[in-house]
Order: C-alpha cells, then sequence, then structure tokens
C-alpha cells in the first residue's frame, strides 16, 4: 500500500466530517452493520460513556484486562496524533494497509445499503469490523458523544460505564445535567450491569430510574465501591480492599476513575478474570497521553486536554501540586462550540501570561476572540499556527517556569509531535514507567 492510498482515505473520512457534521441516528449504522455481517454481535464488549474521565477508564480498562491475558480491543475517539490510535488490539494500534482496506469494504457497504455513513460511523464501523475479524475475546468501547444516539450504541454490552456527568455538548444533549444524564443513560442494555462513577446527587434519580427502567443492576462510586488515600490509593468495593495501588496517570479524579475501572472488572469478573496482580500493573502501566502529562522539564511542560469547565477545573485544582510556585505560561484554544467563558474564568488567575491560538479544525473559536477575554485577566497574545504558538511560549518561559497547554485536546494533538521531534525529553515521551506520573 502507498502512503498516499492512506492519505486520500483519510483525507476522503475528514471530507466526511465537514459535509455531514453530526448527525445522530443508530438506523445507519445498524444497516451496515448488518450488510457487513452483524460483526458487532461476535464480541463482548464494555461499553464506556461519560462527560470526563471515559476516556482514562476505558484505558485503564484495557490496560488491566490486557495484564490479565486477554485479547482485547480498544475504540477510542478522538486521536492525539495518528489516526490509528482510535482502534486498538493489546496496544498494538490498526495498521494503515488495513485501514485502506476495510475502509473500501465498509464503503462498499453502505452503499450497497444506500445509506451515507458521518465520519464516526464510518469509523466505528470499521472498528467493529477489525475487532470480529481479530477475534478479539472482549472490546473496551468509549462513546464518541452522549450515549442514547451514539454510533457505538448499536453494541450489547457485557457491562456498560457512566464516569462523570456535566454540561458539554449542550447543543445535543441538552443544557442541564438531568437532561444530558439522559441521554448518557441511553446506553444501558436490559439485563447488563452498569457501574455509576463519581456524578452529582442530583442526577442519580435519574440513572436510578434507567437502570431500573432497563433492568439493568447498577453499581455506584460511593456506595458499592470507592476510593480513598494519596498518593497510593485503596480501593474498597465488593467485599474486597485493595491497598496500595500505583496509578500511572496523574490526578485525584484518576483515582476516582480507577476506582470505577477495577469495578468494571469485578462485575465482569465471572466471564473474564483479572486478578489482583493484573489490577495493579494494569494500573501502574496504563497509558494515556495528553492528560497532565509532562513532556519537558526545563521549563516544565504540562499537556491536558481539557476541553469543558469541569475538565478545567479539575485541571486548575492539580497544576499546584505539579507546577509549585513556577510562574505559569498558558498557551490556549478552544471550539467555539463549547461554553468557554467559564473556563477562562477559571484557569486564567493561575496565569502569568497567555498566549491564544487555533485548535486544529473547522470548530476553533477565533484566537482574537478568546484573547479579548483573556486579556482583562493577564498578559495577552495571539499566535494562531499552534506551532508558532508553542515555540513562542518557550522562548518567552524561564527554565524555572512552566508551561500549561489546553482548552482542547486538538490542541494538545497538534503540539505533541513538537516534543517529540525535537522539544521533549524524549524518555518523557515514551510508554514512560509509573514513576514519572505519580
Amino acid at each position: 500500500m502507498a502512503q498516499r492510498d492512506y492519505a486520500a482515505l483519510l483525507a476522503s473520512l475528514y471530507e466526511l466530517e465537514a459535509a455531514k457534521g453530526m448527525d445522530f441516528t443508530l438506523d445507519r449504522v445498524e444497516l451496515t452493520l448488518r450488510g457487513l455481517g452483524s460483526p458487532h454481535r461476535r464480541f463482548p464488549s464494555i461499553h464506556i460513556a461519560g462527560t470526563n474521565g471515559k476516556g482514562s477508564v476505558a484505558a485503564m480498562v484495557h490496560a488491566m484486562l490486557k495484564a490479565a491475558g486477554w485479547r482485547v480491543a480498544l475504540y477510542t475517539s478522538p486521536h492525539l496524533v495518528r489516526f490509528t490510535e482510535r482502534i486498538q488490539i493489546g496496544g498494538r494500534e490498526i495498521a494503515e494497509a488495513e485501514v485502506v482496506e476495510l475502509a473500501l469494504e465498509v464503503r462498499g457497504a453502505a452503499q450497497q445499503c444506500a445509506v451515507e455513513l458521518t465520519f464516526f460511523e464510518f469509523v466505528t464501523v470499521m472498528g467493529f469490523l477489525y475487532f470480529a475479524r481479530q477475534r478479539v475475546d472482549l472490546a473496551v468501547v468509549e462513546v464518541g458523544l452522549g450515549g442514547r444516539l451514539d454510533a457505538t450504541n448499536v453494541l450489547d454490552p457485557a457491562a456498560s460505564v457512566i464516569t462523570t456527568i456535566g454540561l458539554d455538548h449542550q447543543e445535543f444533549l441538552g443544557n442541564t445535567l438531568l437532561a444530558v444524564a439522559g441521554e448518557k443513560a441511553g446506553i444501558m442494555k436490559p439485563g447488563r450491569p452498569v457501574i455509576i462513577g463519581r456524578v452529582a446527587s442530583e442526577v442519580e434519580p435519574v440513572l436510578a430510574r434507567a437502570a431500573a427502567d432497563a433492568g439493568a443492576p447498577a453499581y455506584w462510586w460511593g456506595r458499592d465501591f470507592s476510593v480513598f488515600g494519596t498518593p497510593a490509593a485503596q480501593f474498597f468495593g465488593f467485599g474486597r480492599t485493595l491497598g496500595d495501588l500505583t496509578i500511572a496517570l496523574r490526578g485525584a479524579h484518576q483515582r476516582d476513575n480507577a476506582a470505577t475501572a477495577i469495578a468494571v472488572t469485578h462485575v465482569v469478573g465471572d466471564q473474564f478474570a483479572v486478578p489482583e496482580s493484573a489490577i495493579r500493573q494494569g494500573l501502574a502501566t496504563v497509558y494515556w497521553p495528553g492528560r497532565l502529562d509532562i513532556v519537558h522539564r526545563k521549563p516544565l511542560v504540562v499537556l491536558d486536554g481539557a476541553h469543558n469547565v469541569d475538565g478545567i477545573r479539575s485541571l486548575v485544582r492539580e497544576l499546584p501540586r505539579i507546577v509549585g510556585s513556577r510562574r505559569v505560561h498558558l498557551l490556549f484554544a478552544v471550539m467555539r462550540d463549547k461554553q468557554w467563558q467559564p473556563m477562562i474564568e477559571a484557569i486564567a488567575p493561575l496565569a502569568t501570561s497567555v498566549t491564544v491560538t487555533s485548535a486544529p479544525g473547522r470548530r476553533s473559536e477565533r484566537p482574537e476572540v478568546v484573547a479579548d477575554v483573556f486579556s482583562s485577566s493577564c498578559r495577552t497574545s495571539v499566535v494562531r499556527d499552534p506551532i508558532e504558538a508553542i515555540a513562542a511560549v518557550l522562548r518567552r518561559a524561564g527554565d524555572d517556569d512552566a508551561v500549561v497547554v489546553t482548552g482542547s485536546l486538538f490542541l494538545v494533538g497538534a503540539v505533541y509531535p513538537f516534543f517529540v521531534g525535537r522539544g521533549g525529553d524524549a524518555e518523557l515521551l515514551t510508554r514512560s514507567p509509573s514513576s514519572l506520573h505519580a
């Protein structure tokens, strides 16, 4: 396969995103999958939704199951740097040649069914077909957006997970936490257990009612399982205690995510045994870049893909423990469909200076508009190109300062190769030992 074939294929997929945008219905996915022989029915799955934390929980569950010896797939979105990150088996990304072959097959099946798939629908069908053909033991699947009408919700999973409930994508999911909870509860399936992470008490009745209506046994953070302690975490739940856990991902919220992930391994344990040693190994080695990720030491550079107000607030809580007394130079970009003003209100007080840039993609908010809001709080500049922007911020920052890149996972993905290629510490950019993420 020529590299140009893969590049042309990706260009055509991204054209789908630009042309069709987000159009939520399960009909097109179901028809296409049926035309391909229903590959999504040929492997068990764990289906994970949530406003924040779903990717981290998915990565943790995948790592623990892999450590237990299972042939486990992982489907996540969006990708950070490479499209192939979205579709993995045991930590191995799908090959570019396999992407091209599968895409041609999915395109033919969609045409045969007379449907036009959106970008995310197309990639989801590809992933499910790949997992079935590769005969995985099970797949860990992250919801793209919402839950009820997300393309992944054609699965009949062994277990469902709802990590957190917050306000994001309000134009699709609703303007209240109760509305968002209702959409995410749509992944619950009859008779299938659902694990519910740390959610606000006001949404618990919505989730409890949805679980009861679906006949889905529900297991709750703080009721059936919980986690305490720092830096070593202690898990309690299901009649067991796991002490002195090392979690490779930084942040107090990752301890909550780890507790949710451990709960998942418990409820599927009859089918897919995960011994304590595998739980410990998975949590200690899980790799999920771009989330409180340190990629350079002098200055200290932290990449965090927080892209909504709850994510930014988590970042703000954690930053003092990471950067200490260092001055913070912020590189920021955000999508215009986000409620980004509260994000700025939360993070601006920590910044000595802010450089606003553009995130890749058509949804990026104009930097000048964002900079105008930041300017009342601290010194602010605009550099539209993200690579030029990170270079400018690094020139401004002293060795004893900190640089924080946030506001959009797409921005983090844009600058990550800069550090891989020339601006980072090599040992921080590999699948680093847990000591780097303590």
